[in-house]
């Protein structure tokens, strides 16, 4: 078997016999001739795979261009790739698409005593794979040093400023179905730069909500100005949740197309039929007839996911988007992905949800006993809530969570007023009940903008709150005598019940300000939203005395002359989460 960096061109007469990870044994072996090595140009890489004429093993992974793959479940995979010289840059980057993924990095150093002793010609299979069962036998495989391991459905990557030569094995595993999955490895990361970059603030907001229409923004990635390379948007629209890959969205789809994944060994695909889901064939110029103004595209795309499960649409440049035509109260999941147009490749924006509005007929939403509901309250707007327990009660358990701005409530039991109350982030209130009750719950939206809550009502006794307790004030506390160059010191109350707080932080730019910030303060937006690399830490604290309920952290690894959004999460026992006030930092520039 040959092996290649792709990056560099070898001539090479002598042969390298090498004991690579656990069963394999790889011979390295470079003839006296010339040879033709892997282009950077992935179709053109592509096409010399298929005709053979490269590579006597698929599993060689070229630098600089991202390949798919597959795999049987609890079967392994491995792939290879040789860096030459000590001290090289290496990046890999793992994309599971159908299943979450094993996967592990090793280095297997080049022996300075295997050379020149070989014929110039690369063995036969048949005697590698021979030699690869007496190593097992004799149990003498060195499975070399590991340098790094995952598992997961996130797309990781394994990024160093300096290796040593040698080469290395990329083992895959999936242990719950065949799937399908992406990877990429360059010795260039600086200069290759192949997935586009996300904006500072990475989110897909909803800037509209109607009863059959969604219309979505998000801020523009800098690639396609920086870099100047093609990019594009693609959306995903589905009923079920977000997507971290676009692969896996597309693998969701199970189309047999251009843009779609290779069809699954030993099964037969026919082409999407999206005429009978009502969408227009993937290969449409959706800009074609679309008049655009500004950054606004005047025509929305007619997509129906009231009859498929997921539907995927490319919309060029533009960064705001309307969906119409979706069936009127119900959840829809929204995922953005920004794409190089060259290589196709892709960066996953965070998706969002948003529930379209009910029919102009159903002005009740019935609420389940013990079920969270997520409500919508448009702007100056009103939601009503009826609650009607099968049995006999004493009393009604009333939750809510109002994670925009205030909502006022008002419970009616019967007719009867019970409460009418303002409510800023989570509340709860205890009702005396009556036999065969009914109740009737109005929510009314602020003048400042539109609100979402979770509602909870329960005739059942239970300990554990579906909510997290909060105290009074939930700001975030920064000192700034603590604060240097590279940390900030800041502190927030607890409650007498234990709960596991999680610290996030964030960059945003030295213009961003207090009504930025409030605008992004929806408290339903859990840590499931937030990209891993923002993660702090995570722990638990409370204390029996309110007094005493405070804790600090000193978050470090902070650049100087930067501007950092903090965040405070505490989830409860159910799993339901709460933000606290975001907090602004500044570190020092001179220390």
């Amino acid at each position: 078997m040959r092996l290649y960096s792709g990056s560099q061109a070898w001539r090479r007469s002598q042969t390298q016999t090498l004991i690579l990870a656990p069963a394999l044994v790889l011979v390295l072996v470079l003839g006296a001739v010339a040879q033709k090595l892997p282009t950077r140009d992935e179709g053109l890489f592509q096409m010399q795979i298929r005709d053979k004429a490269l590579f006597h093993d698929s599993s060689v992974i070229p630098d600089g261009a991202e390949i798919s793959g597959y795999l049987f479940r609890d079967t392994p995979k491995r792939y290879y790739f040789v860096v030459e010289e000590d001290n090289t840059p290496l990046s890999v980057t793992v994309t599971p698409c159908d299943a979450p993924l094993e996967w592990k990095l090793t280095l297997q150093e080049l022996p300075e005593d295997a050379s020149g002793e070989g014929s110039g010609e690369p063995e036969p299979l048949d005697q590698q794979k021979q030699q690869q069962q007496q190593q097992q036998q004799q149990g003498t495989v060195d499975e070399g040093a590991e340098l790094f391991s995952y598992k997961g459905n996130d797309v990781e990557s394994y990024v160093a400023t300096s290796t040593p030569s040698g080469l290395y094995q990329l083992e895959l595993l999936s242990t719950e179905k065949d799937s399908n999955f992406k990877l990429y490895a360059t010795t260039t990361p600086e200069s290759d730069q192949p997935y586009p970059e996300l904006p500072y603030d990475p989110r897909v907001d909803v800037t509209a909500l109607g009863r059959t229409t969604v219309t979505l923004a998000w801020k523009p990635t800098p690639t396609g100005q920086s870099m100047g390379q093609p990019v594009q948007y693609c959306v995903v629209i589905n009923k079920e949740h977000n997507f971290k890959s676009m692969c896996a969205a597309e693998a969701k789809i199970n189309a047999d197309d251009a843009f779609m994944m290779a069809p699954k060994p030993g099964r037969d695909f026919s082409p999407f039929d999206f005429a009978h889901f009502g969408f227009p064939p993937p290969d449409n110029d959706f800009g074609k007839d679309r008049g655009v103004a500004g950054n606004k595209i005047s025509r929305s795309f007619q997509a129906k996911p009231r009859n498929a499960d997921i539907v995927k649409v490319c919309i060029g440049n533009k960064n705001i988007f309307t969906v119409s035509d979706l069936k009127p109260d119900t959840q829809f999941y929204f995922d953005v992905f920004a794409v190089n147009a060259a290589t196709n490749t892709s960066t996953a924006y965070v998706g969002t949800f948003a529930r379209t509005k009910e029919e102009a007929r159903q002005k009740t939403v019935e609420l389940k006993d013990g079920k969270v509901s997520d409500v919508f309250v448009k702007r100056k707007g009103s939601k009503f809530l009826r609650f009607a327990p099968v049995s006999s009660h004493q009393r009604v358990a009333l939750f809510v969570h109002a994670c925009l701005d205030a909502v006022q409530v008002q419970v009616r039991r019967d007719g009867k007023l019970l409460l009418s109350q303002n409510v800023e982030g989570v509340r709860q209130f205890q009702l005396r009940g009556k036999p065969k009750a009914k109740y009737l719950i109005r929510l009314r939206g602020s003048r400042k903008g539109a609100s979402t809550l979770k509602v909870l009502a329960t005739t059942r006794r239970t300990s554990k709150q579906p909510f997290p307790s909060l105290p009074e004030d939930t700001r975030i506390k920064a000192f700034d005598k603590l604060r240097t160059c590279s940390s900030a010191t800041v502190a927030w109350l607890g409650t007498q019940d234990r709960n596991k707080y999680c610290v996030y932080r964030r960059e945003v730019a030295d213009g961003y300000g207090e009504e930025q910030r409030r605008r992004e303060q929806n408290q339903c937006a859990g840590p499931e939203t937030r990209r891993k690399s923002e993660k702090v830490l995570c722990k638990y604290f409370h204390s029996a005395n309110l007094q005493k309920a405070v804790t600090t952290e000193t978050i470090t690894g902070l650049e100087a002359g930067k501007t950092y959004l903090l965040d405070v999460y505490v989830v409860g026992h159910s799993g339901h989460s709460v933000k606290y006030q975001s907090k602004l930092v500044k570190t020092r520039r001179y220390c």
